[in-house]
């Protein structure tokens, strides 16, 4: 009880207007805890591993959605580099079977020296008939004036 009659000794004194040196009471139960500086060392490295964590995966977050982005693209490329294979692989069906027609034609046409023959061919009839034309012309001519000289002297 002294204890509590001296503390309030002191802060009765403390709030008069004497200048009495104050003196600090030490307590007997335990050891006063000890202060550590705020942003110690203990402080510094719990900070540093949450900023390095909460970086850490934010940066991974950024990754993933840049590889999704990216696979996006990449798959979209895919799919469009195959439609054109696709195009590409038809246009060159189309071609081989006109390839195909062409060399048919090509085998069952007629070339140019088949053609000349041909022509020499049809000219060789053609002066032949005009020749058969000829005689028969001649020969119906020569009946005629046969005819007329039968007319003629009526015999």
């Amino acid at each position: 009880m002294s204890r509590i009659a001296s503390t309030a000794r002191m802060t009765i004194r403390g709030i008069s207007s004497s200048s009495v040196a104050r003196q600090e009471v030490v307590g007997t139960v335990g050891t006063a805890p000890v202060k550590r500086p705020v942003g110690g060392f203990r402080g510094g490295i719990l900070g540093f591993l949450f900023g390095f964590s909460a970086s850490s995966a934010l940066s991974i977050y950024y990754l993933q959605q840049e590889n999704k982005i990216a696979s996006g693209l990449l798959l979209a490329s895919v799919e469009e580099l195959q439609q054109g294979t696709g195009k590409i692989s038809s246009h060159l069906e189309r071609l081989q079977a006109v390839e195909k027609e062409l060399n048919a034609l090509k085998n069952s046409g007629a070339v140019k020296d088949d053609v000349s023959k041909v022509r020499g061919e049809m000219k060789k009839v053609y002066d032949g008939l005009h020749l058969e034309l000829l005689d028969l012309r001649a020969h119906v001519w020569g009946v005629e004036q046969d005819l007329q000289k039968v007319v003629k002297t009526g015999k």
